[in-house]
Parts: C-alpha cells; sequence; structure tokens
C-alpha cells in the first residue's frame, strides 16, 4: 500500500488543459492528458487534496486497472486477478457504474454485471467468505470503462460531482455548473486587483467562483467526498488538507466583484447562495438591465454567461443584448470582455471580432467562447 496511487481528474471535453495546469500548480507533474480526463501519480493525501482544490474537474477518481477484454470470459477472470481486498473492505457495499465505446463488449449492463460477479469472486476468495457478501458498509462506486475494447477500473474518490461546492441552494432555469463557471474564469487572465463584472448573473455562479479564485479559496471547503469514509484512508489526510487549504487562503485580498441582472429574483438567489460560501461581504449584487451598465474604471473584466436566444421568440431581445453591450464596452478599449453563448452570429451583432474563441459545452448544449481582449 505504499506504492504511488494513479489518479483520474475527469473534465469536461476541452477544459482538460486547464485541469492539467491546476494539478501542476499543486504540485502533481507526472501527468498524462487523454479525452476528457488527465492521470497522475499521487500518494494517498493526492486524494484529499485534489478534491478540496480543484476548480475545474469534474471528479477524482482511483484507478485499479486496465486490460484489453475481448469476451465476457476475459472480463471477468482479468477483473479478477486485480486486488480488490487492497481497497475494498469486505462489507463493502459495491456499486458498478460502466460505459462502453466502440468495443466488442457493448452491453453496459452486463459489463456492469460481470464485473460486479468478479469482484464478489474475489472477496470471497480473500476474505474466505462462503456466503453471500453482507454488502453492509460504505458505498464503493466502481466504474468500468471500455474503449476500443480497452478497459479501465477505477473507484470514485469523489461522491457527488466536484461542481457541487455545496453554496448554492437556489439555481435558476440553466444554472452554469461551478466547474464551467470556475474555468471561463480561468481562460481570462484577470487578477484579483483588477475590477470583475458579470452582468448576467442568475443565480451568482460566475461571481461566486471569482470571489473564491480571487482569495485563493478552496472550492471544495464546504462540502463531503466520499472517499472521507473509506477505512484504508487515514483521517489524517483530510485534516492536513484542510490545515493547508486555510493556510493558503488569502482572506484579506481586496476585491471588486460585480454581480448584476435584470431578474429581482435572480439577485436575491445570488445574494443567498453567496451568503452559504461565506463571501456575502465581498461581491456587490445589482438588479440592472445590462443596457444600463457603465464601467466605473478604465481596466476591467467581463465575464458573462448571457441568453442563447434559442427559441426564436427569444432572439430579437437577445440580439438587442448583444448590441447594447457592444455598445457599451466600445467607449471602454482597456477592458477585456468573455462571453459564452450558443448564438452563432455574436460577433456580428457585438459588433466586433473576438480577439479567439474557443469551443466549450455548457451541458449538452455547444457553444462558443467569445474572447475580447482589452487594449494594453
Amino acid at each position: 500500500m505504499t506504492q504511488p496511487l494513479t489518479l483520474i481528474a475527469t473534465a469536461a471535453m476541452g477544459l482538460e488543459g486547464l485541469v492539467k495546469q491546476e494539478l501542476q500548480d499543486l504540485g502533481y507533474h507526472d501527468l498524462q492528458t487523454e479525452n476528457g480526463k488527465v492521470i497522475f501519480k499521487s500518494d494517498f493525501a493526492g486524494i484529499a487534496r485534489t478534491n478540496l482544490w480543484l476548480r475545474t474537474a469534474d471528479r477524482i477518481k482511483l484507478h485499479i486497472g486496465s486490460f484489453n477484454a475481448y469476451s465476457f470470459d476475459e472480463l471477468f477472470e482479468q477483473t479478477k486477478a486485480l486486488p480488490w481486498e487492497d481497497w475494498l473492505p469486505e462489507d463493502a457495499f459495491i456499486h458498478v457504474v460502466g460505459k462502453s465505446h466502440k468495443s466488442k463488449l457493448y452491453s453496459v449492463p452486463d459489463c456492469q454485471s460481470i464485473v460486479k460477479k468478479s469482484i464478489v469472486s474475489r472477496m470471497q476468495d480473500q476474505y474466505h467468505i462462503h456466503s453471500r457478501l453482507s454488502e453492509s458498509g460504505v458505498r464503493y462506486k466502481i466504474e468500468v470503462a471500455i474503449l476500443k475494447d480497452h478497459v479501465t477500473l477505477s473507484i470514485d474518490t469523489t461522491g457527488a460531482g466536484l461542481h457541487k461546492r455545496g453554496y448554492r441552494h437556489e439555481q435558476g432555469e440553466a444554472p452554469l455548473k461551478e466547474t464551467l463557471a470556475a474555468s471561463l474564469i480561468k481562460l481570462t487572465n484577470w487578477t484579483p486587483d483588477k475590477p470583475f463584472v458579470d452582468p448576467f448573473t442568475g443565480s451568482g455562479t460566475i461571481p461566486i467562483e471569482a470571489a473564491l479564485i480571487g482569495q485563493n479559496i478552496a472550492p471544495g471547503f464546504n462540502r463531503e467526498f466520499a472517499a472521507e469514509e473509506w477505512d484504508f484512508l487515514p483521517a489524517s489526510i483530510w485534516d492536513d488538507a484542510m490545515e493547508e487549504a486555510e493556510d493558503l487562503a488569502n482572506y484579506d485580498q481586496p476585491l471588486a466583484i460585480t454581480g448584476s441582472d435584470i431578474d429581482h429574483r435572480a439577485i436575491e438567489m445570488a445574494t443567498n447562495n453567496a451568503m452559504e460560501a461565506g463571501l456575502a461581504d465581498l461581491i456587490e449584487w445589482k438588479q440592472m438591465n445590462v443596457k444600463d451598465f457603465k464601467p466605473k474604471s478604465d481596466v476591467g473584466y467581463v465575464v458573462g454567461n448571457p441568453p442563447y436566444g434559442e427559441r426564436m421568440s427569444d432572439r430579437d431581445e437577445v440580439e438587442s443584448i448583444y448590441r447594447a453591450l457592444g455598445g457599451i464596452m466600445k467607449d471602454f478599449p482597456k477592458w477585456s470582455v468573455y462571453m459564452l453563448t450558443s448564438h452563432e452570429n455574436f460577433e456580428k451583432h457585438y459588433g466586433v471580432q473576438a480577439s479567439k474563441k474557443r469551443k466549450l459545452f455548457n451541458g449538452f448544449i455547444k457553444t462558443d467562447y467569445y474572447q475580447f481582449f482589452g487594449q494594453k
């Protein structure tokens, strides 16, 4: 159990580079990036630290083994050959989930069933149990992922996805995931000494994530993780990770962050969520039409997830919002503007061609992240 662990940080497509950078910032350097994930070596402490600190990843998985399998017999035998008793106690509640893509073993329910039977068989042998396993203990979520006949088996350390920070008790109709909101900020070169405005704030996710980043507060400080219940992980790793997070937080960093929205109910939600996150004093909330927005300084950042106008009945109003924002920002050339939208003609209505565009998914919606860099 002293050997280094292999961990997998999963990420939304297009955000793997941000997750890799975050891992490097945490001191992990043996990194391998693949579609939707970054694989890295760690020790036990890394399970706690990465769950607590990663802002842009979806979850952290403990890699148990990988192999090729072309038949159910191979899947059973090679799964059984892995040392499950190193990780699972004899009373573990074993919950197997799965996915398969471009593989001979394409029936996910069958693969899940076989992996479960195989693990149970291994556990019965290793723990000398001649009856059914009780499965009365802690839940272990095991994933069988098959891609082009290559099987990866892992245990989820996170529990509820990392976007569940614990502060968002209220949200609107189409909330932006906290991990994506943090990614939008990380894709800018904003620094905490500069003004930051989200004029389409909804339930306040972007400004709240900006405040967490600005004061270097670990995004997982307000929640629990599945692996906290695992017997083989010493409790001290969680205590040490929380102590490190407390030491690294910069609560004295002044911030100028504003979130505004035309809907007064959104502002109430955002205010309540900021209070839940312990950031009530750091963010200014305003009920305001974006057409009334006027920057108060020469330099700053606007980051937003405006309405997309996906319903034809909304399209004219949405396009007028884009035009209004473009017209306002034209008079503030040193401000940088970053907008996420699925509207293909955003630049035309905004009135300026973006300095850079990046394709991202907001849930299942294909979007572009339009980046307009302010003059130096």
